[in-house]
């Protein structure tokens, strides 16, 4: 099965490190390495873990200059783009008619062009999107196939890449730069998606093997694997797409509204314009049917995605359902996402969730469960 996978630059690495490999988005990715996923959770919430995400897809936007490709780009995401300073990077996604979501992704200003990072499950259907509707408005969409895409996250992080750049501790969440890292010309972030501090790092693919290999000489540094990424990423109550969101869900629903910006919204300078634009805002001033909640489970058993939410009163009443469920290694319980009907959406609101024909009580919780890091 593996054969018909995808390799990343970075395949031959993981084999050398006995990882357990694993299909994903059509990539053979590495799960988890020798020392499990819940050591490498830890490991990288005290210390700094290396993953790798070269699966993610990486394009550029070009046109005649920066403010042609950002208008070009704002008629397809309710986010500003013009606005965006040289260097900064920003949280967006594509909406659709309806008022579902595309996509999301990190997009940044890169002074003369947008560099950015989608979900590598969408990425042919991002760059299909992207080139119909922006082509004809005069901007060039690239999909850089020959760049490889590292995650080194972690409190540690910022002392690991500083012995190699000491102008990195000048970035902060969600900067941009470009510097040398074991003499490849790498695009760095302050930026990831645990929680932590850390930095996403974008190297040329002849080179990844090398820049990875030299950050894992440091004691402070191990290989992750997408197990303990994606118990990362619930512990900070971070949406995994095609599981939290996809095209059905409403933004609003999921709690994205702090991603878009006033000027986008009802009354702002360039309210709407934007695919879905009506029914978003619509939910943005008459709420929505569902609410993305954080769930803890009373007891020790996890509850996992797709099991349903029932009313603790009468039980017969569905009022949602999960979408992601592990057991945390940071919080030593359960913990998981999930959809409730809004009525049922406040904080502290028990609730059954049935398990194999049993009914176990959970209570509704904000998110995030473990409070984020990153550096501002």
């Amino acid at each position: 099965m593996s054969d018909k996978l995808m390799h990343t630059p970075l395949n031959k690495l993981h084999q050398n490190n006995n990882a357990r490999m694993t299909a994903f988005a059509g990539y053979d990715m590495p799960l988890q390495y020798v020392n499990g996923i819940m050591s490498e959770h830890l490991h990288t919430r005290s210390q700094a873990g290396l993953f790798d995400v070269s699966h993610m897809g990486q394009i550029v936007l070009r046109g005649n200059d920066f403010n042609q490709v950002a208008e070009a780009l704002e008629t397809l995401i309710p986010m500003e783009v013009k606005t965006l300073q040289v260097d900064r990077q920003r949280y967006g996604f594509f909406t659709n008619s309806t008022g579902g979501i595309l996509d999301d992704f990190m997009f940044s200003n890169r002074g003369d062009h947008i560099y950015m990072v989608v979900n590598a499950s969408r990425k042919e259907d991002d760059i299909k999107h992207l080139r119909e509707h922006l082509e004809p408005l005069g901007v060039s969409v690239k999909n850089l196939e020959n760049r490889a895409l590292i995650a080194l996250q972690g409190p540690a992080s910022e002392k690991v890449l500083s012995e190699h750049y000491p102008k990195i501790s000048d970035m902060q969440f969600m900067d941009v730069s470009t510097i040398p890292i074991a003499g490849a010309e790498c695009w760095v972030s302050r930026s990831g998606y645990t929680g932590e501090d850390g930095f996403e790092i974008s190297i040329p693919n002849k080179a990844a093997e090398n820049v990875a290999n030299t950050l894992l000489k440091h004691e402070l540094v191990e290989l992750v694997g997408l197990g303990a990424r994606d118990s990362l990423r619930l512990e900070a109550g971070l949406c995994l797409y095609g599981q939290d969101i996809d095209i059905k869900t409403s933004p609003i629903a999921a709690g994205l509204k702090w991603a878009m910006q006033k000027s986008r919204l009802i009354g702002g300078q360039q309210e709407g314009n934007f695919p879905g634009a009506n029914k978003i805002l619509s939910e943005i001033e008459n709420g929505t049917e569902y609410k993305l909640v954080g769930l803890i489970p009373i007891g020790k058993a996890p509850i996992r995605s797709n099991t349903q939410l029932f009313c603790k009163s009468l039980v017969s009443q569905k009022v949602g359902w999960v979408t992601s469920g592990i057991f945390s290694p940071v919080k030593k319980c359960p913990i998981a996402m999930g959809y409730l009907k809004s009525e049922f959406s406040t904080t502290g609101t028990m609730i059954h969730a049935e398990v194999r024909g049993k009914m176990l009580e959970v209570e509704v919780t904000s998110v995030p469960f473990v409070k984020k890091s990153f550096k501002k």
